[in-house]
């Protein structure tokens, strides 16, 4: 099942795609929520795979909105492939290396982001990000896919001048429109096995990045288990699993993102994901 929120005259509602269709997923299920979140925090998706009645509506004629517009965090996982770890000089880590974003770097599918007026050095990162399905505290490895709802495609934009000139690595990650994601939130059953999820980003036209989350230091189930010790995951809380080998930082000459240049990021099992640079 690939659930999307869209924009409305009723405002941001969760949908669930319909081959070019979106169906309201709420208004199907006769429910009180709107929100994909809302979807997720009263365990209903199973509901929502069920979904048969509901006006469809054309995909083209709807606007797509960060599949999980409100989560209350966004977890970053940086140095996560061991490709992408060697081409750094860096050795893998001992234990995930994580950093936040905030609200204001999400971006739907589609969207222009424009350049942050204090970097010159802005980078493309492409990502399979997870989405929790349920409140988890203190889980291990083999429960932690009873906690997960689904999967998307996520850009981690990352201004490195500013990401590299503090030990801490967030004022390159934070600024507006940092995080495109999307186009959909797969479901696992759709979206295939955690470790076999491949994608690729190509910058106009052009491949730069492909692998394959069998590349992950730390799988799916090693972060829920690892995050969930150190803190609640709440449903709907969006987690980033790292980049691969072959970012713009690591090329020589170096790639540096430009105004006008077309990002796409593409899966078999999640979709496809635009972003044009402003």
């Amino acid at each position: 099942m690939r659930i999307v929120t869209y924009r409305s005259d009723r405002g941001a509602r969760a949908g669930v795609l319909r081959d070019d269709s979106v169906v309201d997923v709420w208004d199907a299920l006769a429910g009180e929520g709107s929100s994909v979140r809302d979807l997720i925090a009263s365990d209903r998706l199973a509901e929502a795979a069920e979904v048969a009645g509901g006006e469809p509506v054309p995909l083209e004629r709807v606007e797509l909105e960060p599949p999980v517009p409100d989560p209350e965090k966004i977890v970053c996982i940086g140095l996560n492939y061991r490709a992408h770890a060697a081409e750094a000089g860096i050795e893998p880590p001992d234990a995930p290396t994580f950093f936040a974003k905030f609200r204001n770097a999400l971006a739907p599918p589609g969207a222009t982001v424009p350049l942050p007026a204090a970097s010159a050095k802005v980078d493309f990162e492409a990502e399979v990000a997870f989405v929790v399905g349920r409140r988890c505290s203190d889980v291990s490895e083999s429960e932690a896919a009873d906690f997960i709802a689904g999967y998307m495609l996520l850009n981690d934009l990352s201004a490195r001048d500013l990401q590299f000139a503090t030990p801490q690595w967030m004022p390159g990650k934070v600024f507006d429109g940092s995080a495109p994601c999307g186009p959909a939130l797969v479901t696992p059953d759709e979206a295939g096995p955690h470790d076999r999820i491949s994608f690729s980003l190509t910058l106009n036209g052009e491949e730069m990045q492909a692998a394959s989350t069998d590349d992950l230091i730390f799988s799916v189930p090693a972060l829920v288990a690892h995050l969930s010790k150190l803190m609640t995951l709440e449903p709907g809380d969006l987690v980033s699993t790292g980049t691969p080998a072959g970012v713009g930082s690591t090329r020589q000459p170096r790639v540096w993102l430009q105004s006008g240049d077309e990002i796409t990021i593409s899966s078999p099992t999640l979709g496809r994901l635009e972003t044009r640079i402003g």
